[in-house]
Parts: C-alpha cells; structure tokens; sequence
C-alpha cells in the first residue's frame, strides 16, 4: 500500500509539469540545502515551481491538466507528511576469528523515514528498511555487528512504526506495535555515534538492550533540564502470548535524567521478565537467563562536550551497567564504556570518535573481554560523508584468546 501511494504521490508532480515549469533548483535545495530540515515536505507540490519561467515550459492546455491533478489528488501523500532517507554502502573485512567468515564483504541498506502529522502537534512514525549485510556484519557474539547492518535479503519490510502525542506542555505518549524502549526515554544517555552497535547508548546490554516489539510510554520533561519517562516492550506482544503476560519477554524502564547543553547524567532501571536477554554488548554467558529468569538492570549514564568544537578537547560519554538475575548463582554481570568524540577536528563537519569498554561479563567468568573501535567520517558535501572504521576486540566472547580486528570504509548518502 506505501509503494502504491508513494507511485501516485509522484505521477501528481509528472503531470503538472506540462503545465508549470519543472523546480530542478527545488529538487537540488531539497537534497543538499543546510539551511532546509532533512525532513523536506514531500507532497503532490514538491519541486513544481508558483510562476511559468524556468527552464523549461509546456505548452499543454492548463485546464486540461488540473483536472488530471484534481484526479490523483486522493492518492497523493498529505501536505503534513515529510519523507526523509539515507542509503550505506560498506566495504569491509575481518581478521583473527575462526569463528567468523573473513571474507571482504560490500553490502548496502536503504532506510526511509515517513513522519505525519494530524494536529501539528503530534507524529505517525513509520520506517522502512532494507539491506543485504551477511556474515560478520550481523554477529553479536564477537561485537562485530554494524549500525549501519541490516539483513533482509533484499526485502523492504516496515521496520520500526509507532503514533506520539502530547499531554499538555511536558508530557508525550507513545504507542505502537514496532517500537523499542529508547526511543520513549526522556534523556539522551549517549551524544557517541558508533560505528559498531555494541556500542549504541553508551554500551547496548544488561539497562539500554531493547528489542523491536509493540509497547507503550510516557516522558515528562521540565524546562529546568529534569525529564522521567517509563515504558514498555512485549517481544511476543503480537501474538497469542500478549503483552504484559507471564509467557512474554516484557522489558518495563524507568529513567530519570538531567541534561543541560553541554552535560547530561541519567539513572535507569529496566526490569526484564520470563528470560529477556540482550545480544550485542556481552558476552555468551553474561547474556544467559536460566530458567526463563528475570533481571533487575542498572544502567548509569553521562555525557559532557565543550563550548566550542574544533579544538583538542573531546566530547566524552561514559557508561556503566550492572545486573542481577534470578535462578541462577552466578548472578551478577557487568559492563562499562567509553566514547571519545571530536567534532570540526580537521574540516567543518568532520568527526573522529574512539571508542572502547568490557562488554557485559558475568561475575564467575576467568577473562576480561574488551571491544574498541575508532573512525574518522568526513563530510564530502551536504548530503554524503565517507568513514573508515578500524575495530576489534580482546577475549571479546570471554573466551582467552578470542581476538579478532576488522575494517569497513562507509559511505553515507542522505536525502
């Protein structure tokens, strides 16, 4: 149905060109102005310019082509709907791990992100993603899954959806059967942008791990900086198990923050049930729910950055978990972070982010597992960057000797 309406929201503009003069510097400003949101309206108008000069004219009667337009009004998307995108092409290869395929790897993902509004206050939220990532860059165990990976064979599938309103000045309200619980928190835990997503809200594991699932939440947010929020996610909650049920995985959390423009600190607690567990940042057994447990996760976050960018001094995000877990004796597990950014280092709108910490390990294991990555994304213009990545990790899977390096060369197209 999206591809349908997307195809007549674009015969809509074909047909009024005949008659009004086709917007080629509209479209250019639409993909590459600074000054104009990435959320560029798209509708039956986009890129049609008011007046009849430019460079090219119709001569086709008026009349005759308004009431085609009139005729495909209906399916064109609303003056209230914004479309914006990126498409990834990454190379890359990974070395140090018999248990990994090696191989140079080049693969892509394509995301589109539909906002619409029908008060102006709030928002129906639907992504569409696809990809053709394999192998290592979509394994958990040794941290080398990408946050630019995505694995559907080709298929364009909906992939996060989800309706948010207000509730008076300070409250918003989330609902929707493809969401995850940190899109509904009220403070931002991490200003780092990984290039592995291990390292996704300053350290994805035992308190930020989420899943795609139907859920619900609420975020207060003072003017002072203060905001709370607590949600939900059911994985199963679309099925005959429903959500909020003793037979579902449920993650319920709760976070309290303080953010100002230069720092931020925030403390979350998320209850996970019937053996919840998160893959990307731990290892195999600091992962493990016996017995379909439950867990009680901790998470502390933080992030600073200085007044002005371009100069020596980073950005920091830090970030420690901690976890108990029921039906088991070696029931403790932690996690720690660290993310280093540097913006405007060489050339405006530059980065070069480090990042590095021990995956979630539980108490009883022998070995301290460590992952690190380090990238530089340069900004070819206002709508492509270019990073090369390096990263790795050091008895990643708590295994002695599990080492393994990698490299990727990403290029980002946004539009």
């Amino acid at each position: 149905m999206l591809v349908a309406v997307a195809s007549i929201g674009f015969v809509t503009p074909m047909a009024a060109q005949a008659s009004d003069v086709l917007n080629l510097e509209g479209m250019n400003n639409y993909n590459r102005s600074k000054k104009s949101s990435s959320k560029s309206q798209f509708n039956s108008k986009s890129f049609v310019n008011e007046v009849n000069e430019g460079l090219a004219k119709s001569n086709v009667n008026k009349n005759s082509l308004e009431t085609t337009q009139n005729n495909f009004e209906a399916g064109s998307f609303s003056d209230t709907t914004t479309l914006d995108g990126k498409v990834i092409f990454t190379l890359g290869a990974l070395n140090g791990n018999d248990d990994l395929s090696e191989s140079t790897r080049a693969t892509y993902m394509w995301q589109g992100n539909l906002n619409t509004s029908f008060t102006g206050d709030d928002n129906l939220y639907v992504r569409l993603k696809t990809g053709n990532a394999t192998g290592w860059q979509k394994a958990y165990t040794f941290g080398t899954y990408l946050s630019s990976s995505k694995g559907n064979s080709d298929m364009l599938k909906v992939d996060k959806i989800w309706y948010s309103f207000p509730v008076g000045e300070r409250n918003t309200v989330w609902i929707g059967p493809a969401i995850e619980n940190y899109y509904m928190h009220g403070t931002t835990p991490s200003i780092y942008k990984p290039v592995t997503k291990q390292f996704t809200l300053g350290g994805n594991g035992a308190a930020y791990g989420a899943s795609t699932s139907p859920g619900a939440g609420w975020a207060y947010k003072a003017d002072n900086g203060f905001a709370i929020s607590s949600n939900f996610t059911s994985k199963t909650g679309d099925t005959a198990h429903g959500m909020l049920t003793s037979e579902t995985d449920t993650s319920w959390a709760t976070q309290i923050g303080f953010t100002k423009p230069n720092y931020s600190a925030s403390l979350i607690f998320n209850m996970k049930y019937n053996g919840w567990t998160d893959s990307y940042y731990t290892t195999p057994l600091g992962k493990l729910r016996p017995n379909e447990g439950d867990s009680t996760n901790v998470g502390l976050r933080g992030w600073w950055r200085p007044e002005d960018s371009g100069t020596a001094t980073p950005s920091i995000s830090l970030g420690f978990d901690t976890s108990e877990t029921d039906n088991t004796t070696a029931s403790n597990t932690t996690a720690y972070f660290v993310g280093l950014t540097w913006e405007d280092a060489f050339n405006p709108d530059d980065r070069i982010g480090i990042a590095f910490g021990q995956p979630q390990k539980r108490e009883d294991e022998t070995v301290d597992p460590l992952a690190w990555e380090a990238y530089y994304t340069y900004q070819v213009n206002d709508s492509v960057t270019v990073t090369p990545a390096i990263f790795g990790g050091s008895n990643r899977n708590g295994v002695p000797g599990a080492d393994h390096a990698g490299a990727v060369l990403e290029t980002t197209f946004k539009f």
